[in-house]
């Protein structure tokens, strides 16, 4: 993942070659734009990015290559769109957190309620795992990588301000980048795990984040 400045996520405008391309308005457009997005996720699981390419997805949706064409130019535009609709389910997530009575939440309350938040937004998203590890070492979907750092660390970063953690920006910010990596590595494994073997990496994470968050506000003496 990568550094993260200090200003709130701004969605970048796209190369061309990533464009759509004819935006899709009419119902049937969209639907056939969703179903392309859909069925890369479930290539994406089956066949891994390397193997994945504009045949094959075509011939998985039951058009013509040329008829893909019409949508999106290559298979890195379809990648694009799909990480571009996971970063909005994030950034929803983001959003219920800011709705909620934070300040008056009991922490351990509050931590699990926005892991196990989080947990949905990772178990929603087909092909997770590669999809995360594609917006960061395919260079034409790195800026979707930095945009969901920036947002989740800026976010979280008001959040904690709202816990009690009255630190400067940047400490707050430090935290979040801690609270988003440690979250991040994990739930990538959480989605792959089931039953009991979960539960018990997730409770381990609620932990390892209670004690991490009580120790800052103990410093700030509202512990």
């Amino acid at each position: 993942m990568s550094e993260s400045p200090s200003t709130k996520a701004v969605p970048r405008k796209k190369s061309q070659d990533l464009a759509p391309r004819n935006a899709p308005v009419q119902g049937r457009s969209k639907k056939r734009s969703k179903e392309i997005i859909d069925v890369t996720g479930e290539l994406l699981e089956r066949v891994g990015l390397d193997d994945l390419n504009t045949i094959l997805i075509a011939k998985e949706v039951g058009i013509s290559v040329g008829s893909l064409y019409h949508y999106f130019p290559n298979k890195h535009a379809i990648l694009y769109a799909m990480g571009s609709r996971w970063l909005e389910t994030v950034e929803a997530a983001l959003d219920e957190i800011a709705s909620w009575p934070v300040e008056s939440m009991p922490m351990d309350q509050l931590v699990e309620q926005m892991l196990n938040l989080k947990l949905k937004t990772y178990k929603r998203q087909k092909a997770i795992l590669t999809l995360v590890q594609a917006m960061f070492s395919v260079p034409e979907l790195r800026e979707l990588d930095e945009q969901h750092d920036e947002m989740e660390i800026t976010r979280m970063a008001e959040v904690f301000k709202r816990m009690g953690i009255n630190r400067h920006l940047k400490e707050r910010e430090r935290l979040g980048r801690l609270y988003l990596e440690v979250t991040h590595s994990v739930m990538l494994v959480v989605v792959n795990q089931k039953g009991e073997r979960a539960k018990r990496t997730l409770a381990d994470l609620q932990m390892i984040i209670c004690n991490l968050l009580s120790q800052h506000l103990s410093e700030e003496g509202t512990v």
